[in-house]
């Protein structure tokens, strides 16, 4: 009796199976093939990206480096209000926060008792007068010795002389403002006793013109001259800079800081400069340096270092950006200055330059013209 092997008749099975599965996999790759060559043949058609950007023209102009100082704002006269003489308050004219001219009685003290001395004084001093004007008719005829003449002129000019003190007296406790000023918080009453010396309140001169003092290094004041330029910033916003022009600076050094006071006047002050409030005051270093300046929105950053992107026509006539390396020197409003890489008259990529790339196909905006900075 002959034995058959049992997995015999399945062999033809696996053999169809496989053939099956490699012609599944080849139709498979050429269709993949298929597919990516349609896409590249479609591809080619496709017409390259326009990125839209507005451009700006690069401006030359010369650059100075700064540094950056905290000032103080001061008035060009400012007094603390005192009274010199002890007495009771009888009027009180002391409006805060509001201006006064000069001459303004503020605070007048109780004088009723230097007035009666003033008439009692006047009245010796008319008797006095009248005296060496009587004895001086009888010198004439020599009726009275020279001594009694002058003993009589003396006792004049004495009781004229004593007028005059009342009357200074009564002065002094007349308290007036000294020029136009704005008049800082008071509390004085009327009724209430004043020493000699009490604080009454404050007086901020009220001029169009402002000091502002603040403290630089000591090798950066060596460089300083009266009559020269620094900016007054009194808000975040470059525009509200002010030109102020230096008009002293301190002989001596601070030993602990080494730094020197420096004062400058704001010729037109604003009203926002209050006298005691903090600014920025930007003060230039070393000499001027020539730079372009572009908007900062042009300049870039990468790893390789910061670039720009001039715009320049292709062979076709077409606007295509460029990667450019510069040097940046410093950023002055919405401008940065440019000290190498990039030459005055050439035209960058400004807003949308973060979208491009080397040779980008470029379309300027309309509604954003290319536009040249002014030079300050």
């Amino acid at each position: 009796m002959s034995r058959h092997s049992p997995r015999g008749p399945r062999a033809p099975w696996r053999s169809a199976l496989l053939v099956a599965a490699v012609l599944a996999a080849g139709g498979a790759f050429t269709a993949w093939k298929l597919a990516a060559a349609q896409r590249a043949a479609a591809a080619q058609h496709q017409h390259e990206p326009v990125e839209v950007i507005t451009a700006a023209v690069a401006a030359a102009r010369e650059h100075r480096n700064t540094t950056t100082s905290i000032g103080t704002v001061l008035a060009l006269r400012s007094v603390t209000l005192r009274n010199e003489l002890p007495g009771t308050v009888r009027h009180v004219y002391l409006p805060s926060g509001r201006v006064v001219e000069a001459g303004t009685v503020l605070v007048e003290l109780d004088v009723s008792v230097e007035q009666a001395e003033l008439s009692a004084q006047e009245a010796r001093a008319a008797l006095a007068e009248e005296t060496l004007a009587r004895l001086t008719r009888l010198a004439e005829r020599r009726a009275v010795s020279a001594i009694d003449l002058d003993n009589a002129r003396a006792q004049r000019d004495v009781a004229l002389a004593e007028v005059e003190r009342i009357r200074a007296i009564i002065e002094r406790k007349t308290i007036r403002a000294p020029f136009r000023a704005r008049v800082g918080i008071a509390d004085v009453h009327p009724g209430q006793f004043l020493e000699a010396g009490t604080l009454l309140t404050t007086l901020q001169g009220v001029d169009d013109a402002a000091h502002v003092d603040f403290a630089v290094a000591q090798d950066i004041a060596a460089d300083l001259r009266t009559g020269d330029t620094v900016e007054v910033l009194v808000a975040e916003a470059e525009s509200a800079a002010l030109a102020a022009r230096i008009i002293a600076i301190d002989s001596r050094v601070d030993p602990a800081t080494r730094n020197a006071t420096v004062r400058a006047r704001i010729d037109r002050a604003a009203e926002a400069l209050a006298p005691g409030a903090s600014v920025r005051v930007r003060v230039p270093v070393g000499p001027p340096q020539a730079a372009v300046f572009v908007p900062v929105s042009a300049l870039r950053k990468g790893p390789e270092g910061d670039h720009v992107f001039v715009l320049e026509p292709d062979g076709a006539g077409q606007i295509r950006a460029h990667v450019r390396r510069v040097r940046a020197a410093v950023v002055i409003g919405d401008e940065v200055g440019i000290l190498s890489g990039l030459e005055a008259g050439e035209r960058v990529a400004a807003s949308g330059s973060f979208k491009l790339r080397e040779a980008a196909l470029v379309s300027i905006a309309t509604e954003s013209a290319t536009t040249a900075l002014a030079p300050r």
